[in-house]
């Protein structure tokens, strides 16, 4: 596979066309034109210097392959990459403006039982560059530039763990909110973690300021176990203190994911011993009714399970809410669009 333009800083672009021995107002051009989601080959260049730029960087590193709209709005995207690999990712239509959920890895290796993205395992890392051309299409297909965007907030809550990817998701997170590109605001960012300690207190130093949530789905380490295998690792006291020390360094409030499992982690004694866990804590509760996978056995619980559980949250000085399900008619859950593709090729190549 090629380099991947969108790999590149504004800076490190800059030293890249003078490398080529081209003004710099090239790269202004170039930037632009990315940054508007477009093609190499749709850049105003000169085509000597687009034909020397293709021979190295790909053309359109991630393409919208299909697109399904649910009823209540929501896209799922389904994206492929330049080596013939898909990720996927969706847009959530909010009042407050459009909200993408991104892909940070082409499968995952941490094994949730929850989530379809694991059943493949991971395949590779995406790099900066294809985090970032997720957006830049969707908000180009959408209609939108840098300036006038169509997206207009992101999560790194679609498939991978974006720590397991670290570098790549750091340099993705200053390219987005780099001065004079796409430049959403990391208050307008929220990056979900299943709790990988080093990398969390590693990111409290970044500098990047965005809403960091923790997917905890259990109260105790032995619960967390039946479903996040990354619980073996690290403890809930570890990934508090990681919290504690990014609420520290950047006074930003953390959040927490928690989704309610038929059986498993929804009655009232669960709810009672997760606000006491948070007590105090400069935190907020997503709740989730459990996006039901097919190759798993874990149901999810009705509207009112979930609701008398926020209540107790609440009533216990939690600050909490219970996520409007969205896109459950076209798979909006992590994985499973791409796996139900996986297995639609895979049955027609047999």
């Amino acid at each position: 596979m090629k380099e991947i333009l969108q790999d590149y800083s504004r800076a490190e672009l800059d030293a890249l066309v003078a490398s080529y021995g081209e003004k710099r107002f090239r790269a202004d051009q170039i930037y632009t034109g990315l940054m508007q989601g477009k093609r190499i080959s749709e850049l105003p260049v000169s085509s000597a210097f687009r034909e020397k730029l293709l021979a190295r960087f790909e053309d359109e590193p991630v393409k919208i392959l299909e697109t399904f709209t649910s009823r209540d709005g929501t896209q799922k995207f389904l994206f492929l990459l330049a080596d013939g690999n898909l990720v996927e990712g969706v847009l959530m239509r909010y009042q407050y403006g459009n909200t993408q959920c991104v892909s940070t890895q082409v499968g995952c290796r941490m094994g949730c039982k929850f989530c379809a993205s694991t059943l493949g395992g991971l395949k590779r890392n995406l790099t900066a560059g294809e985090i970032l051309s997720q957006i830049l299409v969707v908000n180009r297909a959408e209609g939108g530039n840098a300036k006038e965007r169509k997206v207009t907030n992101v999560v790194l809550m679609g498939s991978g763990e974006p720590f397991d990817n670290y570098d790549n998701v750091v340099k993705f997170l200053r390219n987005l909110t780099a001065e004079g590109g796409i430049c959403i605001s990391p208050r307008n960012v929220s990056l979900s973690t299943c709790g990988l300690v080093p990398e969390m207190k590693r990111f409290a130093d970044e500098g990047i300021p965005l809403n960091l949530t923790v997917s905890l789905h259990a109260v105790t380490d032995g619960e967390r176990r039946m479903t996040m295998p990354i619980a073996y690792r690290y403890r809930i006291s570890e990934i508090l203190e990681a919290l504690t020390l990014y609420f520290q360094r950047t006074g930003r409030r953390y959040l927490f994911e928690y989704s309610l499992i038929g059986g498993v982690n929804c009655d009232e004694a669960h709810a009672l011993a997760l606000a006491a866990l948070l007590k105090g804590r400069p935190c907020h509760v997503n709740l989730i009714r459990l996006n039901e996978v097919k190759e798993r056995s874990l149901a999810t619980v009705s509207e009112k399970q979930a609701y008398r559980f926020l209540g107790v949250l609440e009533k216990n000085g939690i600050s909490a809410t219970l996520r409007r399900s969205m896109g459950s008619d076209i798979g909006g859950a992590c994985g499973q669009l791409r796996a139900r593709y996986l297995e639609k090729r895979e049955d027609e190549n047999v």
